[in-house]
Order: C-alpha cells, then structure tokens, then sequence
C-alpha cells in the first residue's frame, strides 16, 4: 500500500484584511519530515490547519493522505469527551482492521479461488501491518504510561484537563492509531525527556509524511529531514512576493544555511546598490563631463560648432546607454534584507533585598512539590527541571505568591516579582496589544517604556487585538508586560514555549549572559527558569534544580 505524499498549491489565506499565507506551496513525500519555522504570526499555525483540511483557504489546492491526524495548539477534543473516548477512537480504526482481516480470511476458507476476497484480504492485511494493529492495545498503553496519562481516570472530561494532559492525551491517541500522515503544532510543549524520546522515536520509525511547526531546536535536529522557513525569501527579487525557502536537514543545517543565505543576501544587495548609484550618476552626465576643458577658441568656432554637436550625440547616447542599464538592474534587484526582530529588554531591573534571593526549608505542598532546600543568591541563574509532575510550575507560583506552601518555609527578599506563565490568557481578547500592555504596567510608565521599544513585537501587530494574535505573539506579549516591570526576580515558566526560534537564541542568550554583564539584553537581577528545553538545557552552566514527582 503506497502512501500518497502531501502537496499544497499556492495556497492563500487572509483574515480580513491580514494577509497570511499568499500563494504558499509545500511538497512533502512519504519518509519525509519536514519542519516549519518562522516568526510569530508568519503562518505556521494557519499552513497546519488548511493542510488538515481544518480550513479552507481563500485560493490554492491542497492533496492529502486520507489517514491523516493532526495535532493543533489548542485541544482538539470536544467539550463532552471523555479520557476513554479519546483512547478508544484511536484505537477504533486498528480493532476494525484486525477484525476485517479475520473476516475476510474466514471468507477465503470456504471460497479460495475468489480473486475478488484475495484482493480485499491483501488490501485489509497490508493496512492492518502497516499500522500494526496487533499491537496496538499494548502500544496504547505504553504510550500512555510514557506521556504521563495512563493513571487520568477514564470517565474524566478532557475539557477538565491541563492544557498539558490534553496536548499528551492527543499526541498518545496519534501515536496509537500509527497514521500515514501526522501534522504536529508545537508537539513538544508539553512533553519531558521520557516524552520526547518517544515522540521522536515514533516519528523516525514512521514511513509516511511528518509536518510539525516546532520551536523545539533539539526537536527539529533530531527529527527533520528538511526545513521550511516561512520568512521572507532570502534574495526574492521585488518583482517576485517573498515567499517560503526550503532547507535540507535539521535545525543545525538550517542555522548554519540560513546564516549563509543571509549574509549572501547583504552582500549582493550592496553591491547592487553601488551600482544602481553608479548609473543613477551616469544619467546626469552633462556635455561638460565629455569635452572636459576645451573652451573654442576665437578662429576656430565653426570647428567647435561642429565637434560640439558630436559631443551632445555622444552624451545622448551615453546617457540612454545608462538608463538602459539602470532599468535592468532596479528590475533585477534583490529585495531590501529586512531588519530581523532583535531583543533590546533588559530581563530585570537592578537587584534587590538581601545576599539571597530566595530561600526555601523543608517545603511541601501535598500531591504538587516537595522542596528540602534551596538558597539561591540575589543576581543568581536557576535552572528548575523535572519530569510532569514534578512541581515545576508549582514552585514558580509559590515564589511568587500565587500558591501558599502547606508546610515549611519560603522566604523571598525580592522586592518586585515577575512570571511568565505557561498559558498565556488575557481578560480583554478584544483589546490591542499596545492597550493590554499598557493597562499591566500602568499609562504613564507605558508611555515612558513602550511595547515598541523592547524588540518583542512588530510594528504592524502593535495595534492587533490580543485574542487574534497567535500563541507565540500572545506570549510575546506576555513576556513584555513581565521585564517592563525590571523585576527583581523574574520567573519563566517555559520561556521557549511557541516563540520563534529567533527570539527563543537571543531570550537564552540573555538569559544566559552573567549578572551585570554588558549587552543590549543586560540584566543584574534573579532568574529562576522552569523548562524541559533540551538545547537551552544543553548550554546552562549555573545553579540547576531537579525536581522529582511528589507522593500524595
């Protein structure tokens, strides 16, 4: 049974007046997988759902594998299902197969010359191999102890969930049901280490077509067979509309082609430039500039009279030869590289309260986290990791207020404190961006620090309601409203999470970058970072906690 490969033909979508994909084109085979990378708001999201037939676009085609599955950002389960629904409708398809198989081969018995039942039990059989039915209840069930949800009590609504348990519930539905395509937003969010490495496990074994928006780089490296960066084209002529630029390999090759292509680009722009100045010049040239010092002379003006008209048809000429020119190259020209989003917040402000920061003895809340100690110094760099469950995101809002500890101590002398949360929310959808970042921090102090100011967020998406912003520029948001306080202490819960990979380098970058240490993302405050980012991971070198389920 072959799979058929996926394709998008100039697909276009708007949302009013906002344009988000205009004429996008994807092809993906069977064995391919192919990651999608791009800033916040660039359509990733959107590319995903009109791939899954979710949504319908405004113009293009799209051809898909008929068993496909698809995990969006936001729970794709109804407010009615239940745990159960969700494992047994996974599970529907590859019961049935095996059944059909048993069925048919039943029918060949007493019928073996039918070519008819040959060609459906060959057809039924290679289906029920390919998704290897027969071991799909066991599947389920490790994949269900593996991401964390086989203890959910079956009769549990999904819609009572974390957004965390119903991402894992989704990605072990899909992992059970082995689909011949699987669309992926963000599969990793929510995932641990032992998540992760049945994740991708999963995804290289698959044979068929695998497309996941990620800002996971560990992710995209160990997965991706080719990347597609849905920015602006690197060189697009202006006579061509930007669109989307494929790379060969993971996230590591992407980087390192993508530097390239940029500097390329730079390059080749500056040089056109030159030139077009060059020929821009070149049309002023002026009959002075060919008979350079040569006044007549009194006896000789008929003679002069006569060279002169030479030298106006040679100007003509020459000009016309110029403007010729500089017609080609301003229609040849490559676009202006556009200014990449940069990170001018500084992550804190100036450091506060005593030698520590915080100090923790013999914490516990009962069935979230168990903490025996920790001291961590004013200006300091925490790194908090652990699987789901361990209290992560417990501890976070402990050190900030949000929950109190059932016994034990939490002592933190900073004065100001600051949380980016895991699900971004907003009271007001309707209000802009500008207006909900200026009602966090207050009118004035916006006014003296503006949202434009701090490298988080485009221009054109300043005055865009919340509620119609993405996740990641929802996030961005969020993240603005947090160091625009210049906390003492800030607390990140998944900082990673849904942002671009670019600001996702330059937040590790300054989150990384030493107390009081020079840079346009300086900081000398606390940091105290919760996540299961295996890259930013992969780098920290300071203070690191590891956490560890605590027993009810």
């Amino acid at each position: 049974m072959s799979v058929r490969p996926l394709t998008a033909h100039a697909l276009t979508k708007a949302y009013g007046h906002d344009v988000v994909l205009d004429g996008t084109d994807l092809l993906v085979s069977p064995g391919q997988r192919v990651g999608i990378v791009g800033e916040n708001g660039v359509g990733k999201s959107t590319l995903l759902r009109l791939l899954a037939g979710v949504e319908t676009p405004d113009h293009g085609t799209v051809a898909r594998p008929q068993d496909l599955a698809y995990l969006p950002q936001e729970s794709p389960f109804s407010a009615t299902d239940t745990v159960a629904d969700v494992l047994t409708d996974a599970l529907a398809p590859l019961h049935h197969a095996v059944r059909e198989v048993e069925r048919l081969g039943s029918a060949m018995a007493t019928a073996p010359e039918d070519r008819r039942l040959a060609g459906l039990l060959a057809d039924a059989l290679e289906w029920a191999q390919s998704h290897d039915a027969w071991d799909a209840d066991r599947r389920a069930a490790i994949a269900a102890q593996r991401l964390g949800v086989a203890d959910l009590a079956g009769e549990r609504q999904v819609a009572t969930l974390s957004g965390g348990q119903r991402t894992r519930l989704a990605i072990a539905a899909i992992l059970t049901r082995r689909p011949e395509c699987v669309l992926l937003d963000e599969p990793t969010n929510h995932l641990d280490d032992a998540a992760m490495d049945l994740l991708e496990t999963f995804l290289l074994a698959l044979p068929g077509v695998v497309v996941a928006a990620s800002h996971d780089r560990a992710f995209l490296d160990a997965v991706c067979t080719h990347v597609v960066d849905l920015d602006p084209a690197m060189g697009a002529h202006r006579s061509t509309p930007p669109g989307p630029t494929r790379y060969g390999g993971g996230f590591s090759d992407y980087l390192a082609d993508k530097a390239d292509a940029r500097r390329r680009w730079e390059e080749t722009y500056t040089a056109q430039q030159a030139r077009i100045g060059t020929l821009r010049a070149a049309t002023t040239i002026t009959t002075s500039a060919v008979a350079h010092n040569r006044p007549p002379r009194d006896n000789d003006k008929f003679i002069y009279g006569f060279k002169g008209a030479n030298v106006e048809r040679t100007v003509a000429r020459r000009v016309h030869d110029a403007e010729r020119r500089l017609a080609v190259a301003e229609r040849e020209q490559v676009r202006r590289p556009r200014a990449p989003l940069r990170l001018r917040a500084l992550l804190t402000g100036r450091t506060g309260g005593g030698a520590l920061a915080v100090s923790i003895r013999a914490l516990c809340v009962p069935g979230r986290v168990r903490l025996a100690e920790l001291d961590l110094p004013t200006g300091g760099r925490l790194l908090v990791t652990g699987g789901n469950g361990s209290g992560k995101s417990s501890l976070l809002a402990l050190l900030d207020g949000r929950l109190r500890a059932g016994s034990g101590s939490v002592h933190v002398t900073a004065r100001r404190v600051a949380t980016l949360v895991q699900d971004v929310t907003f009271a007001v959808p309707t209000r802009s961006a500008r207006e909900t970042f200026a009602v966090a921090l207050g009118y004035a102090e916006a006014e003296r620090h503006p949202l434009s100011d701090l490298g988080l967020m485009h221009g054109r998406d300043l005055d865009r309601a919340v509620g119609d912003l993405s996740v990641g520029q929802r996030r961005r948001v969020a993240l603005a409203i947090a160091v625009a306080q210049a906390p003492d202490l800030l607390l990140l819960d998944e900082p990673t999470n849904h942002i671009s990979l670019a600001l996702a380098t330059e937040l590790e970058e300054a989150i990384l970058a030493p107390a009081g240490s020079t840079g346009p993302a300086s900081h000398s405050g606390t940091v105290v970072v919760a996540t299961h980012d295996r890259w930013l991971r992969r780098r920290w070198s300071g203070q690191q906690l590891r956490l560890t389920a605590s027993p009810l």
